[in-house]
C-alpha cells in the first residue's frame, strides 16, 4: 500500500467510495488512536453501547467498521462474542495489535460492507457501525446496498446501531465541536477543510504536525432514516451525543439504534 495519501491535482473532486481502501494508510492509521484517546472516548459514551445492547438481549455482534479495534475490545470486556471486521487491512492489524494488549484475540474478517454476506456466513443479534464509517459510502445504490447486507445478516429481532457526524448541523450552520465526544484526543485537529452537499474533506494534524484527509458524503439525519426504513428496519431511535432528548443543531454526532422485525 502507498505511504503517501494521494488525492490528484483537485482533490474535491474525489468523490467514490472504493478511495477509502487508499486514504487509510500505515502512517495514518499508527496515529489514530491519538485521535480517539481511548480512555477520554470510554469515560465520555460510558456504558451507552453496552446497556443498549444488553437491553435488547444481545450475545453475538458484528463490528462492521471496527478501525483499531475501539469498540470490539471494549464490547469483549463487557462479555460479548464479537466478530469485528473492516475494509482496511491496516486497520484490522492495528485492532489486532491493541487487542492483544488488552488480552484479546480479534475473530477479523477484511471485508466490504457492498458484499458483507459473501464473506460472513453467519447471522449475528446486532451489528454495530459506528466511527462516522458509512459516510465513506459516496452513492445511494452504495448505500441502500449496505444497508441490505447489514440485515441480511441480522437475525430476526437483531439490531444495527450506526453513527453519523450531524452534517446537518455543519452544511447549515458552519462546523463547530464540543471535542468530548469520539475524537478525544489531545494536540490533535479534525475539521473540515471543504464543505458541499456531496462532500465533507476533513483535515486531521496531529502533535507532530503530520496531516492525513478523508473525503466523506455528508449524510443528512433523516435522509439515512429514511434509507433504513427502506430496506426494512423498523423502530428506528435515534439518539445525539448519547442523550434521546436533544435539540437538533446542538450534538456532535447521531447515533441510530434499529430493529429488525
Amino acid at each position: 500500500m502507498t505511504q503517501t495519501q494521494d488525492y490528484g491535482p483537485n482533490p474535491v473532486d474525489v468523490r467514490e467510495t472504493d478511495k477509502y481502501k487508499e486514504e487509510y494508510i500505515k502512517a495514518f492509521v499508527e496515529r489514530w488512536d491519538q485521535l480517539i484517546n481511548w480512555e477520554a472516548r470510554a469515560e465520555s459514551e460510558g456504558q451507552f453501547f453496552i446497556d443498549v445492547l444488553r437491553q435488547k438481549g444481545v450475545h453475538r455482534i458484528l463490528d462492521v467498521a471496527t478501525g483499531t479495534g475501539f469498540h470490539s475490545v471494549r464490547l469483549l470486556q463487557a462479555g460479548f462474542e464479537v466478530v469485528s471486521a473492516d475494509g482496511s487491512s491496516e486497520m484490522l492489524a492495528k485492532a489486532s495489535e491493541n487487542a492483544r494488549k488488552n488480552s484479546f484475540i480479534l475473530n477479523t474478517i477484511q471485508t466490504d460492507w457492498r458484499w458483507l454476506n459473501r464473506d460472513v456466513c453467519e447471522k449475528f443479534d446486532a451489528i454495530i457501525c459506528l466511527g462516522n464509517s458509512f459516510t465513506h459510502l459516496f452513492s445511494e445504490i452504495e448505500r441502500r446496498q449496505a444497508l441490505t447486507e447489514f440485515y441480511a445478516a441480522l437475525h430476526p429481532d437483531g439490531i444495527l446501531i450506526l453513527d453519523q457526524r450531524n452534517y446537518d448541523s455543519i452544511l447549515d450552520h458552519g462546523f463547530s465541536s464540543k471535542h468530548i465526544y469520539y475524537y478525544c484526543g489531545e494536540n490533535v485537529k479534525a475539521e473540515p477543510e471543504h464543505l458541499d452537499d456531496g462532500l465533507a474533506r476533513f483535515r486531521y494534524e496531529f502533535p507532530d504536525q503530520s496531516v492525513f484527509h478523508l473525503n466523506m458524503y455528508p449524510l443528512r439525519k433523516n435522509y439515512l432514516r429514511h434509507l433504513m426504513k427502506e430496506v426494512g428496519f423498523q423502530n428506528i431511535t435515534t439518539y445525539g451525543d448519547f442523550k434521546e432528548t436533544y435539540r437538533h443543531e446542538e450534538p456532535d454526532f447521531f447515533i441510530h439504534v434499529a430493529e429488525k422485525p
